[in-house]
């Protein structure tokens, strides 16, 4: 297994932050080049779908070791745009939003050493993911599945469904009980969709 750290949090703070999808992706895209080609899976949360759907298609392209499959989990589908501003809100503003998703420990950042040391790295996500754009006909050879909450304030299941516009291989959608962070309470199943996607790379 191999977890992504973007540039600006934790073992990564002194990096400057990225604020665009391409620039990640293509930064992604660049170390993944380096790897072995093995069969792998992406798993993406949120921005990090986005993030996975777009490493996936450049890869595809360069005939580098692309994934055999993406789980794109609690995010519409690219082709599903919303016009989005929470970037240029003010602190609280931001702060607002994390609360109405309900996956960050607001609590912690109310601490303003915390606020000052984190709100970086959360404004560029926010801003990467509200400016991307995703080329028209933009479609994977690789199988997705979708994984969406039935109570995400910022995925319908129709948006989240929308992602089998993006790939030439198989589709699946699975509904949990949830909101955007849903993945936290329903751990075991998210786990479950994993292995049997890991089973089927085999």
């Amino acid at each position: 297994m191999i977890a992504l750290q973007y540039p600006g949090r934790q073992d990564r703070r002194t990096e400057p932050c990225l604020d665009s999808i391409d620039a990640l992706a293509d930064r992604i895209t660049d170390e993944l080049l380096t790897l072995e080609d093995r069969p792998t899976l992406y798993f993406g949360h949120s921005m990090g779908a986005v993030l996975a759907f777009e490493t996936a298609w450049r890869l595809e392209q360069k005939g580098g070791p692309a994934p055999r499959g993406i789980i794109a989990s609690g995010r519409r589908a690219p082709s599903t745009r919303r016009a989005e501003t929470v970037h240029q809100r003010d602190d609280a503003g931001v702060l607002a939003e994390l609360r109405l998703l309900d996956g960050t420990n607001t609590r912690a950042l109310e601490n303003e050493e915390i606020l000052r040391m984190s709100m970086p790295a959360i404004r560029a996500d926010y801003r990467a993911v509200e400016r991307y754009t995703c080329e028209p006909g933009r479609v994977l050879r690789c199988p997705i599945t979708a994984l969406t909450g039935d109570a995400d304030p910022r995925t319908t299941v129709a948006e989240a469904e929308a992602w089998q516009e993006h790939t030439n291989g198989g589709f699946r959608l699975r509904v949990l009980p949830g909101g955007h962070f849903f993945l936290a309470e329903q751990q075991a199943a998210v786990l479950r969709e994993i292995t049997t996607e890991l089973a089927e790379l085999r």
